[in-house]
């Protein structure tokens, strides 16, 4: 009887799975005017009452969430399985006097259905914090109706629209607007109107588009059917290729976040229509509840007598006055000064202010300086939103090339890799360049390895892992982007540690990209001794197999615990790349390892890295392996080639005694230039 039980319940189980998998299928769709019956999950200070939803009120820094309680079932089964539609009504109440229009609310994919420890009022729209913002598994895809200009690089007015991928910086954004047909043009739309909207969002599956298109709600209300369809715009506002693939999880939620800050305001939903696998049935614009009694009438406008200002003053108090607030204005100016041509707007949405980076940075004291090298100084920084950043602060004299420069920086930009450092943007001051990364708590892993202050040693298998990293990474940077994009300053100092001691490549200052195929010309070489490979230095030509050697490098350097070139070493052990060929070449390679892991390794693994790293660094660059076959290697999928440690086949850097004597003289952060190379000397 027993057995009979568990398996009806085991069977029910199964039949309650199916089910819910039935709902999560393609063609799933709804159509709401009234949402008290709504099947939503509701937490913060959303509510239905009266039939809207109400995302938010007049309680300042707070959060309003309301999803659907279906899953949306996202599987790779085919690209069309991406696809679906929605549109929705919404209406913006401001709260203050004078107008400011609190944070703004957007509509969003998630992988939870509970989002209330996801972000920030005060910024994040409910959906982001620094724990999770441009994190790549955090997998939500937001269309954000932004009201609020705060410090974020994107947020250029209070009064946009965005697409935010596992990020508050958007992809994508455009000031509200929409294209009327009539007249054959543009024409703004203010989000916090107190009028309704209209918002479609639809993502093709099969060609990867979403797009985004806005338009007025008719007034007054009409009185007879009137479908959404009949006044959509045939000019999208924003329209951008997303693969969706690769940020959704087989089982997503759709809903709303909406946020307040200091600022206040009333957010509403007034109809909402939404179809997984296509179009979305059109809303009826005659049913939607917009009534009054539910919604909150606009603010009182003042009497004249609490706009009346007296003023009492004489006039030489009037001009002290205006003369210490010209020379405050003048001074504030010039502290904050940047320079903006005319071929940056497009560039716009990659760009700080100075003034929010030097307030992040508390005025670039030395308290926030993370590090120090021969390219300039970082500096720890925290925006107003509570993301925490890092700035380098580069110097520069020439304005030739600068236009190359800052385009590439947006092109770094938009790099996507969990073992890479986020480049957030840029500011260009005269002089000066700030270059805005992603603060990584751990520092830099230069610091593991070799400050013996440091408290804690990394494993073995940390070590692995941070190798293993950085080869994924810059897999996808010679082989796996649009372009390919060439470090050119692989080491220790310029891999960064994450919360979870996961390697991520940074500092992108002297990366350069090209497209595939093409000729590449000589350059001034720069990089760092003991990473450059021997044709770097000949012919001046950086290529994937120049990042490679340098790589080998690296390995070298994570399993030695030393640098690639010591002074401080007796002669036979100063160049590593030759004592471990020498150690190899006698069958002793234990002897190599880094002394701090006191015997904790395993030496198989041991034994391959090393041999990786010199065949990476072997002077023929043909005979160095790409990065796609040295991931095979890590991964353990191909064994690593025999390589013969006795011939003279590797680029061994070529140092002359006058060089050791100055590397021995100057300081670990020095540089300094002979010919056309350019060599720096530890720091970054």
């Amino acid at each position: 009887m027993a057995g009979v039980v568990g398996s009806h319940g085991i069977w029910m189980i199964i039949s309650v799975h199916a089910m819910l998998l039935v709902l999560a299928q393609e063609g799933y769709q709804f159509l709401e005017y009234d949402f008290r019956e709504a099947n939503l999950y509701l937490d913060g200070m959303a509510n239905t009452n009266g039939g809207p939803l109400h995302l938010t009120n007049d309680t300042k820094a707070s959060t309003g969430h309301a999803m659907l309680k279906t899953p949306m079932n996202f599987t790779a089964s085919s690209p069309s399985s991406f696809s679906f539609s929605t549109q929705f009504v919404f209406v913006i109440f401001p709260l203050a006097k004078p107008p400011s229009y609190g944070q703004g609310m957007a509509f969003v994919v998630a992988p939870k259905i509970d989002l209330m420890a996801n972000g920030t009022a005060t910024s994040g729209l409910g959906l982001f914090n620094s724990a999770n913002n441009n994190k790549t598994e955090t997998r939500i895809l937001a269309i954000e109706l932004d009201t609020n200009e705060s410090s974020e690089p994107l947020d250029k007015s209070d009064n946009h629209v965005g697409i935010d991928v596992n990020s508050i910086f958007s992809v994508e954004y455009a000031n509200a607007s929409y294209f009327d047909a009539t007249e054959g043009k543009t024409k703004p739309l203010l989000l916090a109107s107190e009028k309704p909207i209209l918002i479609w969002i639809d993502y093709d599956g099969t060609e990867k588009l979403l797009n985004v298109t806005l338009a007025p709600v008719p007034t007054p209300k009409p009185v007879s059917p009137l479908l959404s369809s009949s006044i959509k715009p045939s000019v999208p506002l924003l329209s951008r290729r997303i693969n969706l693939s690769e940020i959704f999880n087989e089982t997503m939620f759709v809903g709303f976040s909406g946020s307040t800050g200091t600022v206040k305001s009333d957010q509403y939903i007034l109809a909402w229509s939404f179809k997984k696998g296509g179009k979305s049935e059109s809303i009826d614009l005659s049913k939607h509840h917009h009534h009054h009694h539910y919604l909150p009438p606009p603010p009182a406008s003042e009497s004249k007598g609490s706009k009346t200002l007296i003023l009492v003053a004489t006039v030489p108090s009037i001009a002290i006055i205006l003369l210490l607030g010209g020379i405050l204005y003048l001074y504030q100016r010039r502290k904050y000064a940047e320079v903006l041509e005319q071929w940056e707007q497009e560039y716009i949405p990659q760009r700080y202010s100075f003034k929010n980076l030097y307030k992040a940075t508390k005025g670039f004291k030395e308290s926030q300086l993370l590090g120090a090298g021969g390219f300039g100084k970082v500096y720890k920084g925290e925006l107003l939103s509570g993301t925490q950043i890092a700035v380098k602060r580069v110097s520069h004299d020439a304005e030739q090339g600068m236009q190359q420069y800052v385009a590439e920086i947006a092109s770094m930009g938009r790099l996507r890799h969990k073992n890479l450092v986020q480049l957030l943007g840029y500011c260009r001051r005269k002089g000066e360049l700030l270059l805005v990364y992603d603060y990584m708590p751990n520092g830099s892993l230069d610091n593991y390895l070799f400050n013996k202050e440091k408290v804690k040693d990394l494993t073995w298998s940390q070590r692995l892992n941070i190798i293993k990293g950085v080869a994924s990474a810059l897999l996808y940077l010679h082989e796996e982007w649009e372009q390919v994009v060439l470090h050119r300053d692989i080491k220790s100092s310029n891999i960064l540690l994450d919360a979870e001691l996961n390697g991520r490549l940074g500092d992108f200052g002297l990366a350069r990209f090209h497209d595939r195929g093409q000729n590449l010309e000589a350059t001034r070489v720069v990089g760092t001794i003991g990473y450059m490979a021997p044709e770097l230095t000949a012919m001046g030509v950086a290529t994937t197999k120049t990042d490679v050697y340098a790589f080998g490098s690296f390995i070298l350097e994570v399993v030695c615990g030393r640098r690639p070139v010591d002074p401080e070493r007796p002669v036979e052990q100063m160049i590593l790349m030759k004592w471990v060929a020498t150690c190899g070449s006698r069958d002793n390679l234990m002897i190599t390892v880094d002394s701090k892991l006191e015997g904790n390794f395993k030496a198989e693994e041991v034994k391959m890295l090393l041999k990786l790293g010199m065949l990476c660094s072997q002077s023929n660059p043909e005979n160095r392996p790409s990065m796609r076959h040295i991931l095979q290697y890590l991964e353990g999928n191909v064994p690593v080639p025999s390589i013969s440690f006795e011939t003279a086949g590797f680029g061994m850097p070529n140092i002359s005694n006058e060089t050791v004597t100055h590397m021995t003289t100057t300081s670990t952060s020095a540089n300094f230039s002979f010919e056309d190379v350019t060599i720096l000397f530890g720091g970054r």
